[in-house]
């Protein structure tokens, strides 16, 4: 059973900065979820908390040859009774639904990965940290000489810049025209109502500091579903502003995003983006088609009734971008595992669209390289089965051994979509990823 003990910083912020980049640099596995002290409630529900895992007693990592992932992951969660962190990739789809993915991946994130952390830095509304650890594994005065050295990190080369990174394109503007084209004939011909089509920009032989790249991320797209994580050598950079599921007690809370509209920095000008966004009828439509998918999703494991929608088309602002949010909940039945109703709604219906399994499909006729951990799912499981996750965009994907460096991003193409705006929208969201590598 893990002791808690509370550690008074001289500044939690620093220490904060302090102990990603003291995790980053001694540990091969560590997970960080943040908020970014964003405090909107979004329909009354927070972002994440800020927490970190550190270290790993035991972990569960599977890759593509593994045929039944969920299945090793309930049996891990229960035997474990204990926090855990972790990631669900996209390509877990494969062992839901009877879909493949050949497209190439260059990142090699596992398929899954959870991990039991070794000590546990809560964040609280205080200025104290809670550290949660087990005291045969560590003392409590090794947890706080722990603490004091991190207090006391000097932050060296903090405004140093990476290797100036020039991302490329995998599809050139041309194709990418030429693909929505094609996408908008299965719409016409009823294949999807719905398809969220994805491009990704990469760089090669590149070096970068990822923990600096996070905190770059961070100050430019300070999001409320931030997460930072490390297994082995491979890293993910996310700046999400998107929640995929949360369990409280019974209750399942999923709040899918689908709605964009650029800021203006004059302020007026802003509010009237901000209304015609909300009034928006294409953006409505994109957004009502993957409420009506995650309905369904819930009612899976949902207690009869129980399903319901707490807002439909919310309009909150972000640094770059405001962002329509719809929240929809439900009562989880008694005899549903917790692991059910994460792969009963899995992948999220915001990076898919709708008719699902269709739309998974047509995703590995159009894309041309596998998604990974984009468009995946990052959170924690508690001892007692609550959970929470983000979804996995706005995000870089790092590979260190292989210098490989890869983020994707796109839209949801309806049959109103104007290629060129869905283009710009793309590059709408990469822009902030491109400027925290500078």
């Amino acid at each position: 059973m893990r002791t808690i003990i509370k550690f008074l910083p001289e500044n939690k912020y620093s220490f904060l900065k302090n102990l990603i980049l003291w995790a980053e640099n001694n540990t091969h596995c560590f997970c960080f979820l943040g908020n970014n002290e964003n405090q909107v409630q979004f329909a009354g529900y927070a972002g994440f908390k800020n927490s970190v895992g550190i270290g790993k007693i035991s972990e569960i990592k599977i890759d593509l040859t593994e045929k039944n992932g969920f299945d090793l992951l309930q049996n891990y969660a229960h035997a474990k009774n204990d926090i855990l962190f972790g990631f669900l990739s996209y390509d877990l789809k494969n062992q839901i639904e009877k879909l493949s993915s050949e497209n190439p991946d260059k990142i090699e994130m596992p398929l899954m990965h959870f991990f039991q952390p070794e000590l546990t830095f809560d964040f609280c509304d205080t200025d104290e940290i809670e550290i949660r650890y087990f005291p045969d594994r560590k003392s409590e005065s090794e947890i706080i000489e722990l603490c004091n050295s991190i207090n006391r990190i000097v932050l060296k080369d903090e405004n140093a810049k990476n290797t100036e990174t020039i991302p490329n394109c995998r599809v050139s503007k041309t194709e990418y025209v030429e693909n929505i084209r094609k996408i908008k004939k299965h719409i016409q011909l009823g294949d999807v109502y719905e398809l969220n089509y994805c491009i990704e920009l990469f760089a090669e032989n590149i070096e970068i500091n990822p923990a600096q790249v996070y905190q770059n991320l961070n100050n430019i797209s300070a999001a409320p579903f931030s997460c930072f994580y490390k297994v082995d050598n491979k890293y993910l950079i996310c700046a999400s502003p998107e929640r995929f599921l949360k369990k409280e007690g019974v209750e399942i809370i999923a709040q899918p995003m689908k709605g964009t509209a650029k800021r203006s920095t004059r302020s007026g000008e802003d509010k009237l983006i901000k209304e015609e966004l909300f009034a928006n009828e294409k953006e409505r439509a994109e957004n009502v088609m993957i409420v009506d998918l995650v309905r369904n999703d819930l009612s899976k494991t949902a207690k009869p009734k129980s399903v319901k929608v707490d807002e439909l088309f919310g309009v909150y602002t972000f640094p770059q971008v405001h962002q329509m949010i719809s929240t929809i909940s439900s009562e989880m039945r008694d005899e549903v595992d917790i692991i059910d109703v994460i792969e009963s709604a899995f992948p999220m219906g915001s990076m898919t669209g709708a008719p699902k399994v269709k739309a998974m499909a047509l995703i590995e006729e159009f894309e041309i390289t596998k998604r990974g951990l984009f468009s995946g799912a990052v959170g924690y499981v508690t001892k007692e089965k609550d959970f929470d996750f983000n979804v996995v965009i706005r995000s870089i994907q790092y590979n260190a051994e292989k210098k490989y460096l890869s983020f994707m991003v796109g839209s949801a193409i309806t049959i109103n979509s104007d290629p060129e705006k869905e283009y710009e929208e793309c590059l709408l969201k990469a822009q902030a990823l491109i400027d925290a590598l500078k």
